[in-house]
């Protein structure tokens, strides 16, 4: 399965076998990895046309607004796509956490168990 918008003749992505591919979300500013998740042809769509990061919950199989719930959404500068056209980057200005644990960065912890991530909301508050 892939995605093309014939409009503005951009890049065809994709979407492989299972209509998914993963998105790295990246701060515009900074660099600093916040989060990765999948995102349908669909969630793409509608990121390109509100400028809001949208995403495909593989869990509860739907497409979801990211910060629709804890109002941390995701405000999309750019979408990048890699040289296979098989995994995307958004470039965006993250409002508080990105992290449903609270963090700014779902990449919070190093392998070894170590937390070397900000904490920026108490999730017990918001969800």
């Amino acid at each position: 399965m892939s995605y093309a918008d014939a409009e503005t003749g951009s890049i065809e992505v994709d979407f492989g076998e299972d209509g998914l591919v993963p998105a790295v979300a990246q701060d515009a500013d900074s660099g600093e990895v916040l989060m990765l998740a999948y995102v349908s042809p669909e969630a793409l769509a509608r990121t390109r046309e509100t400028g809001e990061a949208h995403y495909y919950s593989r869990s509860r199989e739907e497409i979801w607004h990211k910060g629709n719930t804890s109002g941390h959404t995701q405000s999309v500068r750019e979408v990048r796509v890699d040289c296979d056209a098989d995994a995307l980057l958004y470039l965006v200005d993250q409002a508080g956490g990105a992290c449903h644990t609270g963090h700014r960065s779902c990449f919070h912890r190093t392998v070894d168990g170590e937390n070397v991530g900000e904490r920026v909301f108490d999730p017990d508050e918001v969800y």
